[in-house]
């Protein structure tokens, strides 16, 4: 039941990610993928604070699985931020694609970082 329940929630996070970037893209002139970049950050920073909540709370392995493994894995991409990357590199320079993929690894890491620290 728990991989039915996490096939769902993955679907269900996908459908969030595209609703949510959509959203920021059409309120945002950036020159780099400013709804990418949000989502993964985002992404990370829940999945931090959902990883300390279950690892100091007993028997919530299957929410964990659910929400971090289904939705979290559904609504973050690590696709898209590589595709987003070689756009970058393609339409700027190596130094812009560079420094999105530093920013992306650098806040995404802290935020789940925070997380932890918050809930663990």
């Amino acid at each position: 039941m728990i991989a039915v329940l996490v096939a769902l929630a993955g679907g269900v996070g996908a459908a969030a990610r595209f609703a949510f970037d959509t959203w920021l893209m059409r309120r945002t002139r950036a020159w780099w993928p400013v709804g990418t970049f949000t989502i993964n950050v985002s992404g990370a920073l829940a999945l931090g604070l959902i990883a300390g909540w279950c690892g100091s709370h007993t028997g919530l392995d299957g929410w964990q699985a659910v929400l971090g493994t289904g939705f979290l894995g559904g609504y973050t991409t690590f696709s898209a931020a590589s595709v987003e990357t070689v756009r970058l590199a393609r339409r700027r320079s190596g130094v812009s694609a560079v420094a999105y993929a530093a920013a992306t690894l650098v806040a995404a890491v802290s935020a789940a970082t925070l997380g932890l620290f918050v809930t663990g």
